[in-house]
């Protein structure tokens, strides 16, 4: 099923705010890996007197469903595209999109210009982590063991099922059928997809961010031309959607008025 045939109508989506006033903005709201729309819900209402704001729930997640192939960040962004096009008309589109819908806002940037007049990515995926070389160590030494034990199962009895939910990140033990997508994302590296993004980019990362550290921010604010990096150095991954989220809507509020 490629972006073109995936049918829109099955995406669920929620709307808040008003989109009849032009001068305002349409903001469209991309969650994370294995979240739904309701994790932006609170964030979103910090600034419903900007506009109107549509949350939606990628396909696959939430109550949407999924591909019948895996797609890539880029296919997500062609969908995201056909989405924007066919949806609530307004004035322009910022495009906010934690981690993963970060990862679809970068793409959608780059591959779709027309599509999005601003950029928030918060706690944003899409580069590769930097890691010391113990890091680099221990997680190459995870994955032999498991391709070891895997290549042996037959021999030793072993479930290979169990051996994923052993050796696997908490993503994929928890992706049931949307595991081959999870491994195509998290495998892409979008350096040079960030490069050719021409539209205003708020970046904003937690300083206590353990899953996209500061350092993937700071390396996207030296890729995008036009970016903007802000490091809340008290928040981590996912309170910059929750405790987190006044100080995240009052840097988002600074960037739609400068």
């Amino acid at each position: 099923m490629s972006p073109d045939s995936y049918d829109i109508a099955q995406v669920s989506h929620e709307t808040l705010g008003t989109f009849d006033v032009p001068e305002k903005w349409r903001f469209v709201w991309a969650h994370g890996w294995g979240q739904n729309r309701h994790a932006m819900a609170n964030l979103a209402q910090s600034l419903t007197s900007f506009g109107g704001h549509v949350l939606i729930d990628f396909p696959g997640f939430g109550d949407a469903p999924a591909p019948s192939e895996p797609w890539g960040t880029a296919d997500y962004a062609d969908f995201s595209a056909r989405l924007l096009k066919t949806g609530e008309a307004a004035g322009p589109t910022v495009w906010l999109g934690h981690s993963f819908g970060g990862r679809v806002g970068i793409q959608l940037a780059a591959r779709h210009p027309e599509t999005v007049d601003k950029l928030v990515l918060i706690a944003s995926a899409g580069l590769q982590r930097q890691r010391s070389m113990l890091e680099q160590t221990r997680v190459q030494s995870k994955i032999y063991t498991f391709k070891t034990l895997k290549h042996l199962a037959p021999v030793l009895g072993l479930d290979v099922d169990k051996l994923r939910n052993r050796f696997g990140s908490a993503d994929y033990r928890n992706a049931g059928a949307m595991r081959e997508i999870l491994a195509k994302v998290v495998r892409e590296d979008l350096t040079d997809v960030a490069r050719q993004i021409s539209c205003p980019v708020l970046l904003i990362y937690g300083g206590k961010d353990t899953e996209t550290p500061p350092e993937i921010g700071e390396r996207l604010a030296e890729l995008i031309p036009n970016a903007d990096l802000n490091v809340l150095d008290t928040q981590d991954h996912y309170s910059l959607l929750g405790d987190g989220r006044h100080q995240v809507a009052k840097r988002v509020r600074d960037f739609l008025q400068s």
